[in-house]
């Protein structure tokens, strides 16, 4: 059981683990926003911090009393658990009360870096997302969607994409409210579509057609060979195929008493930035 602490200070500083990344750099905002001090925990970052580098997060972690964890580049990945465990032992050492874990909905290996979070001895909470929307225009589909391809080993399988705004928004209101100390929330978006349903709404979204591609799992795993991509982003996709997570959550609203933004939505708002002009 998590030992809750007094309230954490508000003009303490809040480390972000993954600061530029896709969450990280939403959440940082928002946090600033409300005139909280952050510190961006990345290999740029001053003092710089590497996963790999434990040396690195002692200097990190001065002055910290919450943390952003992220991890880069997924908790189930070997090692993660054991990282993420070291992590916040020696975030609650260096004087750390609250940790907030971005985990994933559906991965088993997650686990067990939730746990080693949840034994630290910091109040915590566990945010466990789907697929993010902003795949497509930030990280692994961005170049896929400019060339109107997306070739990918999910079949039919559908998911329910979430929007990072809305897991940021997640987030901050658990690094900020004691009410969610001690809580996992499972975030998901309104709606379950399929990647050809993706592909008709970014094809909609930009006036141009995109298609899915079904591809086998050899066929995927070739491509991420040539590309010198880790094979077990293959395992992934293979936890859309077995349905696990084709269902919808209500995390969203349970902490923040609104629906998440819909895919369709996410795809207008991106294709008017020129993210996809070609």
């Amino acid at each position: 059981m998590t030992q809750t602490h007094a309230s954490t200070d508000d003009s303490a500083a809040t480390l972000v683990i993954g600061g530029n990344g896709k969450t990280g750099r939403r959440v940082a905002q928002k946090l600033r926003v409300q005139g909280r001090p952050v510190r961006i925990g990345s290999r740029t970052g001053a003092p710089a911090f590497d996963w790999n580098v434990p040396g690195t997060w002692g200097p990190a972690l001065e002055g910290i009393d919450r943390v952003y964890v992220t991890y880069h580049p997924d908790l189930g990945f070997p090692g993660a658990a054991e990282q993420v465990g070291a992590f916040s032992e020696a975030a609650v050492a260096a004087g750390a009360v609250r940790l907030v874990l971005l985990s994933g909905r559906g991965e088993e290996a997650a686990r067990r870096a939730e746990e080693r979070l949840e034994v630290s001895g910091a109040d915590w909470t566990v945010v466990r997302a789907s697929w993010f929307n902003q795949n497509f225009d930030e990280d692994f589909f961005l170049e896929p969607v400019r060339a109107g391809e997306i070739a990918l080993p999910t079949a039919d399988a559908v998911e329910a994409f979430v929007d990072t705004d809305d897991i940021a928004d997640v987030v901050v209101a658990a690094l900020t409210d004691d009410r969610h100390i001690g809580r996992t929330y499972e975030l998901s978006g309104p709606r379950l579509i399929s990647f050809a349903d993706v592909a008709a709404e970014l094809s909609k979204a930009t006036g141009r057609e995109i298609a899915y591609v079904p591809v086998s799992d050899a066929e995927y795993r070739a491509v991420l060979r040539e590309n010198g991509l880790p094979q077990e982003f293959a395992d992934l996709f293979g936890q859309i195929l077995d349905g696990r997570n084709a269902h919808l959550v209500h995390g969203v609203e349970e902490v923040l008493g609104r629906k998440p933004k819909d895919f369709a939505d996410y795809a207008r708002e991106a294709a008017a930035s020129g993210v996809w002009e070609v």
